[in-house]
């Protein structure tokens, strides 16, 4: 299981932190972190239940991971492993993680997928989002596997999107000519981009486009050959 203290900073003071797996207790945070991480226009059909939390820690605990800030639940991060093949990367947010209920997950897959991740606002400052990314990729690390993906929403589309497409959009993010709240951010965690779904997800931000984007295990090699 994973459990990782570090010092974050407000400003030039350190805070202390703790990163580990979420267990039932921390449902309730959890649920406050989607609410409050996704207001609307985002569905809030989409934010987490009980049932869907509950199979997380369940059939992939290893991929349920949170944040705490002195204490406090500021943050959560949240996988499942699936095969996944390069050469047929359609896919929707709702076929490849069951509906967030994980049902689906395939221990012997070679892909840790991303089914969601969020931070308080409050907390968003202190950089915990790049802190669990950078964890789930030691999950991917520890465990094997080719790699870490999922689909990036793009919710600064809408302001451009009568002036290109989601593809010029991601070109443009990518050249540093526009930024994304969330495609700069996945940038900036070493996420590199694969594709441009249509129709991932219901999001009016993103025009319901999303973008995969990947992190290879840089061990890979050496681990399939026991080095």
């Amino acid at each position: 299981m994973y459990w990782k203290e570090l010092y974050v900073f407000e400003n030039d003071r350190p805070v202390r932190a703790v990163i580990r797996n979420y267990e039932e207790k921390d449902f309730p945070g959890l649920i406050r972190i989607q609410q409050e991480s996704f207001p609307p226009p985002f569905p809030s059909e989409l934010w987490w239940n009980t049932e869907q939390l509950k199979n997380h820690v369940t059939l992939f605990p290893e991929g349920a991971l949170c944040v705490e800030v002195d204490g406090e639940m500021a943050g959560s991060m949240t996988g499942l492993i699936v095969h996944f093949d390069p050469n047929h990367p359609e896919h929707t947010w709702e076929e490849i993680t069951d509906h967030g209920y994980i049902r689906n997950h395939q221990p012997n897959g070679n892909t840790l997928y991303v089914v969601d991740i969020g931070v308080l606002p409050a907390y968003r400052k202190l950089g915990l989002g790049k802190w669990l990314m950078l964890s789930m990729y030691e999950v991917v690390i520890q465990l094997g596997l080719e790699r870490l993906l999922g689909g990036g929403r793009m919710p600064g589309y809408h302001q451009k999107a009568d002036q290109m497409t989601a593809e010029q959009y991601l070109e443009a993010v990518i050249k540093g000519e526009l930024k994304d709240p969330v495609i700069t951010f996945l940038l900036r965690c070493g996420r590199t981009p694969v594709k441009v779904v249509e129709n991932y997800l219901e999001d009016e931000e993103s025009r319901n486009y999303a973008v995969l984007m990947e992190w290879k295990n840089p061990f890979l090699k050496k681990l399939r050959q026991g080095e």
